[in-house]
């Protein structure tokens, strides 16, 4: 069956419009990064999310994060926290990388601003993680420096989904997981907006599964007499853009939110999954060399923010089914498999839009 994302099996998520591509790209400026290592044993890769085209260090972004569940081992979020800025672009991978990763984003960083530890300060490099030993020997620890480059300058404004850069070995609901993307439009009296996920799913337990409100999983466990349903030790990162001008308390607010749209696909935040919400807005650019006047930056009234809720949901929400709908079959380390989703619904005979 040809790669089919949610809406390709006539199932809407939510009542706000998507943008043109609905991925995170369709916030203008925002560019997306794979580099995938798919080689039997071999399971596992890099993603990067650039918050738009220039240089994220001078021209940083309102930032913010939240742990719905903290079991995971991100990079920079405590700055990004105290600070309420992002300076780099955001890479992600598996769990023994974090270490190769940062330390190949930080030599990006240097390379494209030679101030940096000279007149100026170090920088604080962001880095999330999912952990994919199932399907990939993460052990081998087979990402390198030059694939956190390589991730970087892929970068464009179409994102693949599925089995690709850090979502190579991951899993959802036990089954096939990875990259996911979507987005929606904001209408307010004062513009219109955009707001975007990208996700890299690894968690769940089939049974809990749910699309469009079906017990989805408990109907595929029934038809596979599963043997192998493991228990939910996974994790999920969720990057979130917008062009929304906000503050970053009000991000913030937006960003603890994405719970809603993981909810809704079934997952009860189990507590040996991770799940770390990184976002960021583009509307305001935060110079990184002091101004002789004060900044000024726009946010939105409080009295807005209700639509900025219901986006994050429903983008997350779909982003997560987009990774099921668009991963693929792999058998990886010491012939560890796990199915994909469409195949299962083809082998079975499943309608999604059938209560």
């Amino acid at each position: 069956m040809q790669k089919q994302r949610l809406r390709d099996y006539g199932i809407t998520v939510g009542e706000l419009e998507t943008g043109p591509q609905n991925t995170i790209t369709d916030v203008t400026g925002v560019a997306v990064g794979h580099v995938t290592l798919s080689n039997g044993d071999i399971q596992t890769g890099v993603t990067a999310i650039l918050p738009h085209q220039g240089n994220t260090f001078r021209e940083k972004c309102i930032a913010s994060s939240h742990v719905i569940n903290g079991f995971g081992k991100t990079m920079g979020t405590i700055q990004m926290s105290e600070l309420g800025t992002l300076e780099t672009p955001i890479l992600l991978t598996n769990t023994l990388s974090i270490g190769t990763v940062s330390d190949g984003l930080i030599e990006y960083m240097l390379d494209q601003c030679p101030e940096i530890g000279t007149s100026t300060g170090t920088v604080n490099p962001i880095v999330g993680e999912c952990n994919d030993m199932f399907l990939n020997n993460i052990r081998a620890k087979n990402v390198k420096k030059e694939h956190v480059l390589e991730s970087i300058t892929n970068a464009s404004s179409q994102v693949e989904e599925g089995t690709v850069g850090a979502g190579t070995g991951m899993l959802c609901y036990s089954l096939k997981g990875g990259i996911g993307t979507s987005s929606r439009m904001m209408e307010m009296t004062h513009g219109t907006y955009t707001l975007g996920v990208l996700v890299v799913t690894n968690f769940g337990i089939l049974r809990d599964l749910r699309i469009n409100g079906k017990a989805i999983g408990e109907e595929l466990k029934a038809c596979l007499q599963s043997k192998w349903e493991e228990k939910d030790k996974g994790s999920i990162m969720v990057i979130v853009a917008t062009d929304l001008p906000v503050s970053e308390r009000q991000l913030n607010r937006i960003l603890k939110r994405s719970v809603t749209g993981l909810s809704r696909t079934g997952s009860i935040i189990t507590t040996g999954s991770g799940e770390i919400i990184v976002g960021f807005s583009t509307a305001n650019k935060v110079p990184h060399e002091k101004t002789a006047v004060p900044l000024e930056m726009k946010n939105i009234h409080e009295e807005d923010i209700d639509l900025a809720f219901r986006a994050i949901g429903e983008a997350t929400e779909e982003a997560v089914l987009n990774s099921l709908t668009q991963a693929t079959h792999v058998i990886g380390r010491d012939g560890n498999e796990r199915p994909a989703l469409k195949d299962l619904l083809e082998e079975f005979g499943i309608d999604l839009n059938k209560k």
